[in-house]
């Protein structure tokens, strides 16, 4: 059984409010270097026990540590690679006293932040730990600056700083005052029922009800009852009379997510409601008046659904009366650290952590993904690793497989070829432009290019055609 010295609870905090913790086989050495840190005004506690000091590491109650390199049982290099394993965040200090350059040069590439010679200099270990507390502090002061950040990015649940989105704020803001139907236009995930979300609650009506209705995931039979209602006995399982959402939310707003999935003859009966202000409730012949809002989404092209016939023109021309286009995810990389950020509190409340980030090797996984689901991709990434992290920061092994092993297969050999470097230049130019979705100022910026140059490129490749998607800003 190991010498240990426990954490003292009724020990005042150290300004730096970090636990230092000495591991070594010495008793001797273990209670000068207790009374030496508590001197320096840090709370600390020892144990010979590695085991028991990474069980410290694993709670967080020692962010820096003070490890001799030779112990029986486990040597130091030993302990450093598994205290970061458990905690990336922990900062390890190795000791020994038999010191070469060598060994001090192998040690910083495991990962510890210090190699001490024994009989350890006092003032090199002050200024090495004094050094340490900056840190933490500073990344405290990094936190809560990252913290009222976020609060001042926030609008209504969506939180961007880049232009395509405060674009899409402003126009929210500008229409939630006019009772003017509205269709969302982006990819699946992108946060379209936030943005109508937010629409109501800005407008005149935002004390009335807020219904959602998903077109995709009802079939047209039961879709019809959903929206319009019906009377008891009007189909088999009509065992009593309903409301639909139109009636439900009436005076308020009802949103529709992926309108281009109804079919002809419901968007025939959407049509009327827009243009009469008139429900059927299914079964009955009364007409019943209604005044509602109507917000409508798509991820898909309703022009291009219009020509060839799978949606009607004077729907779409009714329901785009304001067409507002979320970018994805992809289009704004510069969102991510604030969405985990956002992201982190919000999975903190929900299931009573204290997670204060990412380390930066999950940082970099999660800025190089792709995000084919958008945010709703990133939340659900946040949320299962937020919910399987026992550390203070979420590491790469807290994050899904999938983005832990990462499909990097690269083409394979038999399919290379030798392009021109012209070639190669054309064809990433292309693929960018359709990235940003033909958005040729944002796909200046992704290129590094200025603007003229992109244009006067598209010229000289006779490929110059107006942009499609987001409005250049």
């Amino acid at each position: 059984m190991g010498v240990s010295t426990q954490p003292d609870p009724a020990q005042p905090s150290s300004p730096a409010i970090i636990d230092i913790c000495i591991v070594d086989d010495d008793p001797a050495i273990l209670e000068m270097l207790r009374e030496t840190l508590s001197n320096f005004g840090y709370r600390c506690f020892g144990t010979s026990d590695p085991q028991e000091a990474l069980t410290y590491v694993s709670n967080g109650k020692g962010r820096i540590v003070l490890c001799d390199l030779k112990m029986p049982g486990m040597d130091g290099l030993t302990f450093l690679e598994q205290a970061l394993h458990r905690d990336p965040g922990v900062y390890v200090i190795l000791m020994t006293g038999f010191y070469s350059i060598d060994s001090a040069i192998e040690a910083i590439k495991h990962g510890a932040y210090d190699y001490l010679p024994k009989p350890l200099d006092r003032q090199r270990l002050k200024k090495t730990i004094a050094d340490l507390a900056e840190q933490f502090g500073r990344r405290r002061r990094i936190h809560d600056l990252e913290q009222r950040l976020v609060s001042d990015l926030e609008f209504y649940g969506i939180v961007s700083r880049s232009p395509a989105m405060v674009d899409v704020f402003e126009m929210a803001r500008k229409i939630s005052q006019h009772y003017v139907n509205v269709l969302l236009v982006g990819p699946t995930g992108s946060g379209k029922e936030l943005v109508a979300h937010a629409i109501h609650q800005l407008s005149p009506v935002a004390n009335q009800r807020f219904a959602v209705c998903n077109c995709s995931a009802i079939v047209d039979t039961l879709l019809e009852s959903q929206l319009f209602g019906h009377l008891r006995g009007a189909f088999t399982g009509a065992t009593e009379t309903r409301a639909g959402l139109f009636e439900y939310a009436n005076g308020g707003t009802v949103f529709l997510d992926e309108v281009g999935e109804t079919s002809l003859a419901m968007q025939a009966k959407l049509l009327r409601v827009i243009q009469n202000r008139e429900i059927q409730r299914v079964g009955s012949p009364e007409i019943r008046r209604v005044e509602v809002r109507l917000i409508a989404a798509t991820n898909r092209d309703l022009r291009s659904e219009v020509a060839a016939g799978r949606f009607r023109e004077d729907l779409f021309y009714r329901l785009s009366t304001i067409q507002i286009r979320i970018p994805s995810l992809a289009q704004r990389l510069e969102d991510i650290p604030a969405l985990i950020t956002f992201l982190i509190k919000k999975y903190n409340a929900a299931y009573g952590k204290q997670i204060q980030g990412l380390t930066r090797r999950a940082q970099m996984v999660l800025l190089q993904h792709p995000w084919p689901g958008n945010v709703r991709e990133l939340e659900n990434v946040i949320s299962s690793a937020s919910l399987v992290a026992v550390n203070d920061f979420i590491d790469v092994h807290d994050l899904p497989e999938h983005l832990q092993k990462p499909d990097r297969a690269l083409t394979p050999a038999k399919s290379w070829r030798p392009l021109p470097l012209e070639e190669v230049r054309r064809e990433h130019i292309e693929r960018v432009l359709e990235l940003c979705l033909g958005n040729r100022v944002r796909a200046a910026q992704m290129l590094g290019i200025g603007r003229t140059s992109l244009y006067r490129y598209l010229k000289r490749e006779g490929r110059v055609r107006p942009a499609n998607g987001i409005a250049a800003v």
